[in-house]
């Protein structure tokens, strides 16, 4: 309580100011502001305040509209191409005049600065913590070598057709930055950084918030930033969130809880929400020896024992119900034996062919945590799983609770290792936005350490599926892969289909211009203050 009323007081000190300036003051989720170096951890929280609106990937995403998922747009980039005769190599043609907030130029040496930053151990430049998060989310990294000051080639280790869509994640920083912060990361998180975004970090402190101030030299001048401000505070307790917004000490929260939300709108505040790629399972440790999650049956069954319809209920409609990775009418979903609702029946004879009855209850152990990125409510919606597979199928569930980085760790790690709390499932919320999601969560090879397969889930027929949608050119062909192998996730779930979240938020009627895309990400430079 003492740190809320901290982050309260913090927020209420500039309101004189707000009336000479934009201020824009969002409250998140994040239990801590997110790193500042330019690969933030938190999640994509942090990648969506503290990543993409300083520091810049060569490929972006377009957030531009809500009427359609979010494709890819040029950014550092200004285009790219797969090779013809070997595809495992990319080349990208870089934007010219770009500069780092520091004013130090953007070129093909930055580039290639970076990258050995993220995955040459020996690098001086090299960053452990930041190379964790990327290697996770990009596992194909081969090689990459600058062509000339205006092209890069990047080299994956296999054929990948979704290649651009992990580009993504790579942000670039100024090398300048690290050396006048005596090569020293954490030093250079707190000089400030220099990326080459529309804002540019100007306060941190460390726990309490990060102070962004607009670029008036952004290299995009349509995309420069109509705020001066906004200012980042870590609140993870919902109802904090809330009485922030209701005094006015913030104009933006993340997640606002859903009984609160008719009485914000009968009191002026906005609330947005949209469909957007994400989902909140529980993650089975599949491929851990011992665990009942190893055992099809098992992880079919607890499908069949849960109540979406209740949990949607639970989130005053906050959510929609998930019976697989991709949603019930996306094209992409195809036509898999199952499609999950609750029937306790069918979910407790297959748990009796696994060998649990109710002289001999199936227990399961689910790491869980108590706020995150994306998390939405998770101690109120675990609870309500725990009741609902009590009631229907007899299903004991016990909780570790940890926050919301130390369960981060356990996803990087092996389902046998200490970090997975010894858990036969982790509830984490992911994204599901395009075909490289589903290689990243689920492919064999991509098993962590080395990717983010992290329940070792394995089956051949979803493998084989991925392979040649990894090779293939032809669109309508990657798409009918695709289906073949999301029904493979539905008909032997590697996770407990949950929830779809949708992605809410309450702000202030002062906020204008936000537009709620299909992604996890916003564009903060669109948004405004009256």
């Amino acid at each position: 309580m003492a740190l809320a009323a901290a982050l309260l007081g913090w927020g209420a000190l500039p309101a004189e100011a707000q009336h000479q300036q934009k201020v824009l003051r969002i409250a998140m989720t994040a239990a801590d502001v997110p790193t500042t170096s330019g690969m933030p951890n938190n999640g994509f929280e942090g990648t969506r305040f503290l990543g993409y609106p300083v520091f810049e990937p060569l490929v972006g995403w377009d957030l531009s509209r809500a009427d359609a998922p979010a494709g890819l747009k040029p950014v550092l980039a200004e285009s790219w191409e797969q090779d013809a005769a070997d595809p495992r190599k990319w080349r990208f043609r870089l934007r010219q005049g770009v500069a780092f907030h520091d004013g130090t130029p953007f070129n093909a040496d930055a580039v290639v600065w970076n990258l050995d930053r993220f995955f040459k151990n020996d690098s001086p430049q090299f960053d452990a913590a930041g190379s964790a998060i990327v290697r996770g989310r990009i596992p194909v990294m081969g090689a990459y070598r600058k062509l000339d000051d205006r092209t890069v080639e990047l080299e994956t280790t296999r054929p990948v057709s979704y290649w651009p869509f992990l580009v993504v994640y790579i942000l670039m920083t100024s090398p300048q930055s690290w050396e006048q912060a005596g090569r020293d990361w954490s030093r250079a998180a707190a000089l400030p950084p220099a990326g080459t975004g529309p804002f540019r970090l100007t306060r941190f402190v460390p726990r309490q918030q990060a102070e962004l101030s607009r670029n008036d030299a952004y290299w995009d001048a349509e995309g420069r930033a109509k705020l001066d401000r906004v200012v980042l505070l870590p609140m993870p307790e919902a109802n904090t969130r809330l009485a922030a917004l209701r005094s006015g000490q913030v104009d933006w929260i993340e997640v606002p809880p859903p009984d609160a939300v008719q009485s914000l709108r009968n009191a002026g505040f906005q609330i947005t929400t949209g469909s957007y790629p994400h989902i909140w399972p529980w993650v089975f440790a599949a491929g851990k020896q011992g665990s009942p999650a190893a055992d099809t049956r098992v992880r079919q069954a607890l499908n069949w024992c849960i109540d979406r319809d209740g949990m949607a209920a639970l989130l005053n409609g906050l959510a929609e119900p998930s019976v697989g990775f991709f949603k019930a009418n996306d094209p992409n979903f195809g036509e898999p034996q199952n499609r999950y609702r609750l029937d306790p029946a069918r979910g407790r004879a297959l748990l009796a062919e696994a060998g649990f009855t109710a002289q001999r209850p199936l227990r399961l152990k689910v790491g869980i945590s108590t706020s995150g990125s994306g998390q939405m409510l998770p101690l109120p919606m675990n609870e309500f799983l725990q009741q609902s597979l009590r009631e229907n199928c007899g299903v004991e569930v016990a909780f570790e609770v940890v926050e919301w980085n130390t369960l981060l760790a356990g996803l990087r790690s092996e389902p046998t290792q200490p970090q997975w709390l010894g858990a036969d499932a982790l509830n984490i919320s992911l994204y599901s936005s395009d075909p490289s999601a589903a290689a990243r969560w689920f492919l064999s090879s991509n098993a962590t350490p080395r990717g983010s397969n992290s329940g070792h889930w394995k089956d051949e027929r979803f493998d084989a599926a991925l392979s040649a949608l990894e090779t293939e050119r032809d669109p309508a062909k990657i798409a009918g892969l695709l289906r073949a192998a999301h029904e493979r996730l539905v008909d032997n779930p590697p996770w407990l289909w949950i929830v779809h979240d949708l992605n809410p938020r309450a702000m202030s009627r002062r906020v204008r211009g936000f537009v709620s895309p299909q992604s996890w990400f916003i564009d903060l430079a669109r948004v405004d203050m009256q």
